[in-house]
């Protein structure tokens, strides 16, 4: 009997230890705990998506969308002179030289469609919370005054963004790992698409079609600085920073839920939208596009590879082996913890 009760005062022993350990070491615990299809393993979460695949996520770090952007800019640069990246850059030259030739046509021709359908090309948007700042009227927030506009709005990164802070904010509360390092990814591609963009624009120097002096809008390249800022348009319509944002954002998306089969439909249909939009109210031109899209695409891919793991669900289960669980019997009137080690 004094046996048993030794037994019964060190098994609670090791018990108390253990879990006092684990809770010093993390509040998410570095224990094997499953929910649904998730497993949360040594400041890891496993995402088993469908398929075979298991996404994992490492516990997220402070100011990562900012402390990554350097290695992963440099990954960027690094996969576009790659054997890998021939192909892709062979039909973006090709699309982009064929829309070139046909960009005067397109726009004439979606300015008829969308006569014809009642869809005004105009830029129309109710102002909030307009204030001025020295001589300058600032108009912080927006609203689309027409659906034209509600489309050209879904591209300009705002709502990205938005959807990046409801992530974040799931994440927190959740403790979801996932959502937490999508939020920060969605943050880092805006980031870099933004100045990714912006530097080629800077390079390239193309007329928008509302300003364009010539067909298919004239070129000029390296323009000044105070040239660029005080008449945009006459240099930045090539490439598009709305679509190469919004490519970024839905890739990111597919790439970390995988398992949400309506991101790509959508998120496609909404990208065809923006893009229509944007050579109706004559921003774009048709051949501004194929060089955006496949900025966005590698941006995005190259963060989400670096934000996340994709294993074999045989592999996910090996890294796994070997789990301690925790068990409580009744026994003779008294409460018994334990704890149970699975080789396998």
């Amino acid at each position: 009997m004094l046996r048993n009760k030794v037994l019964y005062v060190l098994i609670l022993f090791i018990f108390i230890v253990v879990q006092s350990a684990s809770f010093a070491q993390d509040s998410t615990t570095n224990l094997p705990i499953k929910k649904n299809k998730i497993t949360r393993f040594e400041n890891e979460m496993y995402y088993d998506v469908g398929n075979g695949k298991t996404l994992v996520y490492s516990k997220p770090k402070k100011w990562a969308f900012i402390t990554n952007l350097p290695k992963d800019a440099g990954n960027i640069v690094a996969a576009t002179v790659k054997k890998d990246a021939i192909k892709p850059w062979l039909i973006i030259a090709g699309t982009t030289g064929l829309l070139l030739l046909t960009d005067e046509a397109i726009i004439t021709g979606v300015g008829k469609f969308s006569s014809n359908i009642g869809l005004d090309g105009n830029e129309k948007n109710y102002n909030f919370l307009t204030f001025k700042l020295g001589s300058k009227e600032v108009v912080p927030f927006r609203l689309p005054a027409n659906l034209n506009t509600a489309f050209y709005q879904a591209g300009q990164g705002f709502p990205s963004l938005m959807i990046g802070a409801g992530l974040y904010t799931y994440g927190k509360i959740h403790n979801d790992y996932r959502a937490l390092s999508t939020s920060s990814q969605l943050a880092e591609a805006f980031i870099l698409m933004g100045v990714g963009s912006q530097m080629v624009k800077r390079i390239s120097g193309r007329e928008s079609p509302s300003n364009a002096t010539v067909k298919g809008g004239k070129w000029q390249p390296f323009p000044s600085f105070s040239a660029f800022q005080n008449n945009t348009p006459k240099y930045d319509a090539f490439p598009s920073g709305h679509l190469a944002t919004l490519m970024s954002t839905i890739t990111i998306f597919a790439e970390n839920y995988p398992e949400k089969k309506w991101i790509k439909p959508v998120g496609y249909s909404i990208t065809g939208l923006v893009a229509y939009s944007m050579i109706n109210n004559k921003v774009h031109w048709a051949s501004d596009y194929p060089l955006a899209l496949g900025m966005g695409y590698l941006c995005a891919k190259q963060v989400a590879k670096r934000n996340r793991r994709v294993v074999s669900n045989v592999t996910a289960a090996k890294k796994r082996k070997g789990e301690l669980n925790y068990t409580i019997n009744y026994m003779n009137g008294t409460l018994i913890p334990g704890f149970v080690y699975t080789f396998n």
